[in-house]
């Protein structure tokens, strides 16, 4: 199984400074070929980085999408919309669309649905905060956003992607140790492989949650973090190409 070291720019950036990272950022990893690599912009910097990106082996993701293909959804993007720029990726259930958005698990799924039926591939986001941790709901509450998040398509799990990100690691500066992430992918994988009926071999389980240069290389010796989904770190190429390197070395 491959690694995938993916890109979350969320709400960074315009045109302009996609354009610009990836000049710098592209000539770097032009010989980094045995590990994925995803990056994610904003929708108004799709066109510009599809652009980019189209003779090169890093994958162009979106940061989310509706289910429908087109109709009165003010404000929205559909997955049509996002294979016109040959989109592979998305990132879906990210914790700040359910708790800054309010997106419940039956909206999350009906995404979900409707990404693998377009083939474009969904990362589903799943993780606890920080109260739910210290009461020892932890499993619980991920194994219930897998369930839902995954239903109906439990056995389409070679065309998904998992990323375990506990929110209170996302954007703070705090991440879980390698332990605790493992524990958690540990129980991940186990699930989807019960779920999916041993069809999730191709299924990677990324961490996210404050990742960066100088904690990569820890994170990603355990046996069950297949890569990672990096959102502040990766605004600077240079730190986003150390942490692809940190996992070439595993």
């Amino acid at each position: 199984m491959r690694y995938l070291v993916a890109a979350n720019w969320k709400m960074n950036k315009t045109a302009a400074d996609t354009v610009d990272y990836l000049e710098k950022f592209l000539p770097a990893v032009e010989d980094l070929t045995t590990v994925d690599i995803m990056i994610a912009p904003p929708f108004t910097a799709l066109s510009s980085a599809s652009l980019l990106l189209e003779k090169s082996h890093v994958s162009l993701g979106a940061q989310n999408m509706y289910f429908a293909e087109s109709g009165a959804f003010t404000g929205e993007i559909s997955p049509v919309m996002l294979l016109e720029f040959d989109t592979e990726y998305v990132i879906l259930g990210h914790s700040e669309r359910r708790h800054i958005f309010g997106e419940k698990d039956s909206l999350i799924n009906q995404k979900m649905v409707s990404a693998v039926e377009h083939g474009i591939r969904p990362i589903l986001c799943v993780g606890e905060t920080l109260e739910e941790r210290e009461l020892g709901k932890t499993l619980n509450v991920v194994e219930h956003q897998i369930r839902a998040g995954l239903a109906g398509i439990e056995e389409d799990m070679v065309y998904i992607d998992i990323a375990y990100e506990p929110v209170w690691a996302i954007g703070t500066g705090k991440t879980a140790t390698p332990e605790q992430a493992e524990e958690v992918h540990r129980f991940i994988r186990s699930l989807i492989n019960e779920l999916s009926k041993g069809k999730d071999e191709k299924t990677r389980i990324l961490y996210g949650g404050s990742v960066n240069e100088n904690n990569a290389r820890n994170l990603i010796k355990e046996d069950h973090i297949d890569g990672f989904l990096v959102g502040t770190a990766s605004l600077d190429p240079n730190k986003f190409y150390k942490i692809i390197t940190e996992v070439l070395e595993v």
